[in-house]
């Protein structure tokens, strides 16, 4: 996918993986869930690990690499899944008592508040590269809580196409915070 010393291209990178890939993996993870949402969901984990991955392109079987990772990401969920079961979260008032005076855990210094606002400011600078269309699908999606297949009716245009917005927004974001 890649040339070796090159700047890695990851919307084409991506475009190729969701080519070869997406169907059977949201296959593979409907199988498994039941969901379609969640199928969906680990298809795009799937694509975003193995775009972050300097042993992808080492595979010499894309598929076996591709369906370990989504094996290990289903892996994942299950553990989660059982650490919640074991280890039920209670409520702070249960665990702390009747003298339980909640507080906030950060305060709201004004040094704190500033630092939040330039590093929104820098987020949101950051999507402005990306274009309009790309940054408001990804704030309706990520930030506001909204279906894929809502924000697809809003535009008009597919769900892949919401996705692929997303996914644009994700990797740039990651790429220019330098999050792996």
């Amino acid at each position: 996918m890649r040339v070796r010393g090159a700047v890695p291209d990851h919307t084409s990178a991506k475009a190729e993986l969701d080519a070869r890939f997406r169907a059977s993996l949201v296959a593979y993870f409907m199988r498994r869930t039941g969901s379609s949402q969640e199928a969906e969901d680990l298809t795009q984990e799937t694509f975003a690990r193995l775009i972050g991955s300097n042993t992808f392109d080492k595979a010499e079987e894309a598929q076996a690499f591709v369906f370990r990772v989504a094996s290990n990401l289903l892996r994942d969920r299950a553990r989660a899944a059982t650490r919640l079961r074991r280890h039920p979260t209670q409520s702070l008032d249960t665990v702390a008592g009747a003298d339980f005076e909640p507080r906030l855990v950060e305060g709201l210094d004004p040094e704190r508040v500033l630092i939040g606002k330039e590093n929104l400011a820098e987020v949101l600078a950051s999507l402005d590269e990306l274009g309009e269309r790309s940054k408001n699908i990804f704030i309706l999606f990520r930030l506001e809580g909204m279906k894929q297949k809502e924000i697809a009716a809003i535009y008009g245009i597919s769900v892949s196409t919401v996705e692929k917005h997303v996914m644009a927004a994700v990797l740039h974001l990651a790429k220019r915070f330098g999050s792996s």
